[in-house]
């Protein structure tokens, strides 16, 4: 790297937190909330479309899958056009899709188009999430990063939240088109996104766009001087890699990163195989397997989410401060407790399920939230959003599995056994972050990753 290319990744991580800063996480933040709202609306959906569109227990798993197989699809696609196109251009693509595809969803007539609509709405979704992350990261200094970051995921959680409120007042009410409608939002102001953010300047430094990378970092400089911010001086002694020609995807698997990568592709397995597996069932088992009346079956969904959030504050607040191994350990090890007992007890009563499977997943949420954070710090820029794209590829993955081994679990076997998979899975993702896991709160990323 050129002096001044280390000079402008300098700057940035002496930059306190600005208007710009407060300005771009909201953004960006809009277009996750929107990602979370998505991905969870079927679970909303479903106890109704269940009778309308006479679905069977071995159908709804692959109805809720249909949208994960698209978002496997689309990480690993868009990951690698964020990499050589730009963290900002391909976002704005991504969530133009998942936008229209929303509508789309709305208008579906039967099961399969339905699904159709879900898997093309997932490949946008499944290409935002990651990109977002790599972009928000690279703005954030290194001693606040974790908070800075998951306060901006917390757009996420927040359209989890939403979508469980939406479902449990629209649904009955109006039908199921509307939760979807809403959910096409997104797409008409998407194209105004890159008119009030920048692209990253790690991202321009990266592929020799110095002059551009400066120009960004000094309009956020005078920002936070016109704010009465101070500025500290630039710390000299930060060294950057030399510029490569860009990232490929065989570095994600040789070196430092193999170790990295298998981590964090286990912590996404094991953490949103249980999250979505969990989510996108428990309303649909409050209907049909407690035979709940349909207000009560969405609003014990609801409680999960409103719940969760704390959790997720929780993880914000802290992460910088006790490190991400000790909280991951604490999280799945926290998550299996309340699964086992489930487990033990037999998932006898619906008020069972809610209570315990709601702690487990305040637990295993905090995971889900904040290993976009991490994943983005254990790869260096010129993979970064490869990296994350192809970890969250892992997540997808697990995510349309594990609503199919519900499925398969139920027709073959009791409740119990599904919390007795999902402990199970649980302590796998323990024992990993025990034994494995590498910590990086508050270094600098370009010193984390050479």
């Amino acid at each position: 790297m050129t002096s001044k290319a280390n000079s402008v990744v300098a700057r940035l991580e002496r930059l306190p937190i600005t208007r710009w800063h407060v300005r771009a996480r909201l953004i960006m933040g809009t277009a996750t909330f929107f990602d979370g709202y998505n991905v969870l609306a079927i679970a909303y959906t479903l106890p109704v479309l269940i009778r309308v569109f006479h679905m069977t227990p071995l159908a709804i798993g692959p109805m809720i899958s249909a949208s994960f197989a698209g978002q496997l699809i689309g990480a690993l696609v868009f990951g690698w056009l964020a990499e050589r196109y730009g963290r900002l251009r391909i976002a704005t693509l991504t969530i133009a899709i998942y936008g229209v595809m929303g509508f789309g969803c709305a208008l579906a007539w039967d099961a399969p188009s339905l699904a159709i609509f879900r898997f093309l709405q997932g490949i946008g979704l499944g290409g935002e999430v990651p990109i977002a992350a790599a972009y928000i990261n690279e703005f954030a200094k290194a001693e606040r990063r974790g908070r800075f970051f998951i306060l901006y995921e917390l757009s996420f959680s927040l359209g989890l939240l939403l979508v469980a409120i939406l479902g449990y007042f629209l649904v009955p009410a109006i039908g199921w088109r509307a939760l979807f409608f809403i959910g096409g939002i997104p797409a008409v102001p998407v194209i105004f996104l890159r008119r009030l953010l920048p692209e990253s300047p790690r991202w321009l430094v990266e592929h020799g766009r110095t002059a551009e990378a400066d120009k960004i970092i000094a309009t956020i400089e005078r920002d936070a001087i016109l704010q009465g911010l101070v500025l500290p001086e630039p710390e000299t002694g930060l060294k950057l890699a030399p510029r490569s020609s860009g990232g490929r995807w065989g570095e994600l698997v040789s070196g430092i990163y193999l170790k990295r990568s298998l981590l964090v592709w286990t912590y996404w397995s094991c953490s949103y195989l249980i999250g979505y597996g969990l989510t996108t069932w428990l309303p649909t088992l409050y209907r049909t397997v407690f035979a709940l009346p349909l207000s009560t079956a969405l609003g014990y969904g609801l409680i999960t989410s409103i719940v969760a959030m704390g959790g997720t504050i929780a993880c914000a607040m802290l992460i910088d401060k006790v490190g991400r191994r000790f909280w991951y350990n604490l999280a799945f090890f926290g998550g299996a407790v309340p699964l086992i007992i489930l487990w033990a007890l037999g998932a006898s009563s619906a008020m069972q399920v809610v209570w315990l499977a709601t702690a487990s997943f305040v637990f295993i949420g905090t995971i889900n939230i904040s290993i976009l954070v991490y994943a983005a710090e254990l790869y260096p820029t010129r993979i970064r959003a490869l990296g994350v794209s192809v970890g969250s590829a892992w997540l997808r993955a697990a995510s349309a599995i594990g609503p199919i081994l519900v499925g398969l679990v139920l027709a073959h076997g009791s409740i119990g056994w599904v919390f007795a998979m999902f402990a199970l899975v649980a302590l796998i993702g323990g024992l990993v972050n025990l034994f494995f896991g590498v910590e990086t709160k508050g270094q600098v990323l370009e010193k984390l990753s050479p």
